[in-house]
């Protein structure tokens, strides 16, 4: 029987084992394909990168490792990549910012190191950005704040630095944002009390210092706030006292009267 024009190839939690085979971008119609919760090992085939119409790829939950293809950004087509827990290394490849369909990128708990590429703003499609329990260091783009669709930012746990960029305020379908375990430095953007739909806001810890802004008072849905572990200073916006999770009381720090 002909593989030739099969569209789905889903063999999740199947105890597979060992390299993940080349020959599978000879189903140049394959539209998803999910190989995730099983213990297949070594690198991620350069050759998927052929598979135009694939929609679909999870291989997260494995042994993977080595680096990333850059071949990946040639799939045009793709929704959503999820390559999560695995021991890939090496950079988020650059050529992952043409994939302009994506909606989802899950790259979190691996070992991947170097820079945020600036070139994941232009994915002008993508709602959850995923980059959390890495080793990714430098600076957080500020073109990410082109993403207008995004709904769910995760950083943490990396050795990220310098400030938290202004340009995160432009996000307005942002509910989640997640930067704690970092070394960030510098003041709370103000900018970050624009968000109306934002429900949780992770900062701890990090190096932050400054007051917190005022601001922050004004965003209405938010549900979980965590400012601890920085060198804030000043007072606290009397409306957080209110976010029903919370650790402003280990602050230290005064209620704003």
């Amino acid at each position: 029987m002909s593989l030739a024009h099969l569209r789905d190839l889903e063999l999740q939690v199947n105890e597979l084992d060992g390299p993940i085979p080349a020959e599978l971008a000879t189903l140049t119609m394959l539209q998803r394909l999910r190989l995730d919760g099983n213990g297949l090992s070594g690198p991620i085939p350069a050759e998927l990168g052929n598979l135009t119409n694939l929609k679909t790829l999870n291989l997260s939950r494995n042994d993977l490792s080595e680096s990333i293809p850059a071949e990946l950004g040639r799939l045009e087509s793709l929704e959503s990549l999820d390559l999560s827990s695995n021991r890939l290394g090496g950079p988020i490849p650059v050529a992952l910012g043409a994939l302009a369909n994506l909606t989802q990128l899950y790259l979190s708990a691996n070992q991947l190191s170097g820079p945020i590429p600036p070139e994941l703003g232009d994915l002008s499609s993508l709602q959850i950005l995923d980059l959390k329990f890495n080793r990714l260091s430098g600076s957080i783009p500020a073109e990410l704040g082109a993403l207008a669709a995004l709904n769910w930012l995760e950083l943490e746990d990396n050795d990220l630095s310098g400030p938290i960029p202004p340009e995160l305020g432009n996000l307005s379908n942002l509910g989640r944002l997640v930067l704690g375990g970092n070394r960030l430095s510098g003041p709370i953007p103000p900018e970050l009390g624009s968000l109306p739909n934002l429900g949780v806001l992770d900062l701890r810890p990090n190096d932050l210092s400054g007051p917190i802004p005022p601001e922050l008072g004004a965003l209405s849905n938010l549900e979980w706030l965590t400012l601890a572990g920085n060198q804030l200073t000043g007072c606290i916006p009397e409306r957080l006292r209110d976010v029903s999770t919370n650790d402003v009381d280990q602050l230290g720090l005064p209620y704003c009267e």
